[in-house]
């Protein structure tokens, strides 16, 4: 591929902050978020060529760009028309930066209309999956593509005139500009969507802008995170004493591993078992991961605390807020009866390890500009008085990029393929308040769906499948002849890359009637079992 003629790669040192980024050398790619379907897809598609990326809102100013110096920017489609009043804009400045940038859809039509170039309503909308043929004029961006390919298009509006400067690449039946570049400045624009694997060479496309284009090393690699989050905690921790919650799962795993990578035995796990486990978790959290790492574990039994603190709630998010406090309190407990047992020897434990994820802090609403979908125990549930600094060495990374990095530090491979299972556990996966006798009703469902689904070897195919309990609804039905009241559950098999976007998994009909059948058999109380067939969006992955 041909690169930008006369192009040099932006320049600037990069700070070592606390901030959101890596904090080494590894300079963003940020993705200006315009309310776009995909802006995480983009993100994470950024990551799988092995270069660190960003989401930020639309409303970030040059200014503000430019401190973050990023390595190129790449904008995102959008629900809206540029030529609407109040149609969310960019700062025309940031195209003036120098910095390498990809338009996407929306984004795609914000640069043409901003540099010059001409956005209309032609009357032809395209949709799905459209032929495009390039024009064959030379650029970094589509060169050694074939000429004609099937894209994944979603627009209204189009772009009719490139703006000056700009070479046409592309075009479609109904679309006159489908993609163009400037390679002098190195602004390049795709009326459809790379990132959609519907799009035949869209990987290859964003691969060319960031490698080619913008002349990206891809270094962001499991290895690389090692050592800067290793360095990053080395600096924050210092001689301090950390505590981690370990849940079992996989995010908190690697989060302690990573710690313990960093600073050894300053690291004390504490397992809670707060009684919404689902069967059997505490000795497998016991068993696995302490005898493959050693690390220090301390289990807290709190179930009476937190069904006591939970009693009477059924509102999702108070319950979630409840869980992220008792949690903190229970780790500040457990930092109080630590520093007795060691009578003396130290200050205070200060830190503590949580496992966040990249996507915990978008749904969270976490400075990107995004609408809060719903709170995390480990982002939005944390009390305001929390007497603990935060240790997230997770915090910029995607769920496959968390087993990435565990594999790579060692943690067994029965937890690094889990599937994930949310900090709140088995309380937000009961629609109603949350009692002892619920959770064991839904303990058994989850555990014949969980043995089914393994044996049927559809534990790969699926990223999650949530066993939700309807507790607040009941269900008219028939068992042993006589008339039954009981409760729903929900099954919700999910496939998903990345947990930002799923889709409903087609499990088989007879697995699904195994499920069924089982559940209401030996589990009393349920005589309903139904299947989520939601995707995500409109529906997140948790009923709540």
């Amino acid at each position: 591929m041909s690169g930008a003629p006369g192009a040099e790669p932006a320049t600037g040192a990069v700070s070592a902050d606390a901030g959101e980024g890596p904090g080494t050398e590894h300079r963003p790619v940020l993705v200006v978020d315009f309310g776009a379907q995909y802006a995480q897809l983009i993100a994470r598609r950024v990551r799988e060529a092995n270069v660190y990326s960003e989401i930020v809102p639309h409303s970030i100013t040059a200014d503000e760009v430019r401190t973050k110096q990023p390595a190129a920017i790449i904008l995102s489609g959008g629900p809206s028309s540029v030529y609407t009043a109040g149609a969310p804009a960019l700062d025309e400045g940031i195209l003036q930066l120098g910095v390498p940038t990809l338009g996407i859809c929306y984004g795609f039509q914000v640069m043409a209309s901003q540099l010059g170039g001409e956005v209309a309503r032609t009357g032809r909308r395209e949709y799905g999956s459209t032929q495009v043929t390039l024009t064959g004029d030379d650029s970094s961006l589509l060169d050694g593509q074939p000429s004609s390919q099937v894209v994944w298009m979603s627009h209204g509006d189009a772009v009719v005139r490139a703006p000056d400067g700009f070479s046409v690449l592309a075009a479609t039946e109904d679309t006159p500009v489908a993609a163009f570049a400037d390679e002098r400045r190195r602004l390049y624009g795709l009326q459809w969507h790379p990132e959609v694997r519907h799009s035949e060479h869209g990987q290859a496309a964003l691969e060319a802008f960031l490698h080619d284009a913008a002349r990206l090393p891809g270094d962001w690699t499991p290895g690389e995170i090692i050592a800067e989050q290793v360095a990053r905690i080395r600096e924050q921790v210092g001689d301090g004493q950390v505590i981690c919650g370990l849940s079992g799962g996989v995010d908190s795993a690697v989060a302690a591993a990573l710690v313990q990578r960093a600073v050894g035995d300053q690291l004390t796990c504490v397992f809670v078992d707060h009684g919404l486990l689902r069967q059997d978790e505490r000795a497998q959290v016991e068993r696995d991961f302490v005898s493959a790492t050693g690390v220090r574990l301390v289990t807290v039994d709190a179930r009476e605390q937190f069904l006591t603190a939970l009693a009477g709630v059924s509102d999702p998010e108070q319950k979630r807020k409840i869980i992220g406090r008792e949690f903190i309190r229970t780790f500040e407990q457990a930092e109080r009866d630590l520093i007795a047992e060691k009578a003396g020897e130290g200050e205070r434990i200060g830190f503590l390890v949580q496992g966040t994820l990249y996507p915990d802090v978008v749904e969270s609403g976490g400075g990107t500009g995004t609408a809060n979908i719903k709170s995390h125990h480990n982002v939005g549930g944390l009390p305001e008085d929390l007497e603990f600094e935060l240790v997230e060495p997770l915090r910029t990374l995607f769920k496959d990029e968390v087993r990435q990095v565990g594999r790579e530090l060692g943690v067994p491979e029965v937890i690094v393929a889990r599937q994930p299972f949310p900090g709140p556990g088995l309380g937000i996966r009961i629609v109603g308040e949350v009692t002892e006798a619920r959770l064991e009703l839904l303990r058994r469902a989850d555990a014949i769906v969980r043995d089914e689904l393994t044996a049927a070897g559809l534990d790969d195919e699926i990223w999650q499948c949530p066993v939700v309990l309807l507790a607040d609804v009941r269900s008219v039905g028939v068992q042993g002849d006589g008339r039954t009241y009981g409760h729903p559950i929900v099954l919700r098999p999910v496939s998903s890359e990345d947990a930002m976007t799923a889709d409903w998994t087609r499990v088989p009909y007879e697995v699904l009637a195994r499920i069924s059948n089982r559940i209401t058999n030996e589990v009393d109380g349920v005589n309903r079992v139904v299947l989520d067939v939601t995707s995500k969006p409109p529906g997140t992955i948790e009923w709540e």
